[in-house]
């Protein structure tokens, strides 16, 4: 079996999910090695830089495909922990994040129903809930109205 192109390692990386230029550069270094005409960086840059002008890579999907597929599940404070380990641009993931601020609370209120339902019956549960809310990303004052407001359904 011939061994693959940097284009070709990178077109692999991107067809399994989205990858950001941070996060292939990475992940390829590890594979390429210099030439004796071409170093293993020149390699990356010269792929990517084509796959980014072929519009094959893009980091406004990246943020988008993290913002769609942990969205629901995780607060703008872990989303932008993984927009950042990403190595996202700091405008893009403060757009990204903003439109998950929108959508903050109703996004802890259906985590907390799916996982408690119920509201703490003393502060030992009340601090439980507390700690997982907050342990899943969300903002203080939002974690606080989703607990408080479960006596309200």
């Amino acid at each position: 079996m011939a061994s693959l192109s940097v284009k070709g390692r990178a077109l692999r990386h991107l067809a399994q999910r989205e990858h950001s230029r941070a996060e292939l550069e990475r992940k390829l270094a590890r594979v390429v090695e210099d030439t004796a005409d071409v170093p293993a960086q020149a390699q990356i840059a010269a792929a990517l830089d084509d796959l980014s002008a072929q519009g094959l890579l893009s980091e406004a999907r990246v943020a988008a495909s993290v913002l769609l597929g942990q969205g629901r599940r995780y607060g703008v404070h872990r989303l932008k922990q993984t927009m950042q380990a990403k190595g996202l641009a700091p405008e893009l993931v403060a757009q990204t994040l903003q439109q998950a601020r929108a959508t903050e609370y109703e996004r802890a209120r259906e985590v907390w129903r799916r996982r408690f339902g119920s509201p703490p019956a003393d502060a030992a549960e009340r601090a439980r809930q507390i700690r997982f809310l907050a342990g899943r990303g969300f903002d203080g004052d939002v974690i606080h109205r989703v607990v408080r407001g479960g006596e309200e359904d």
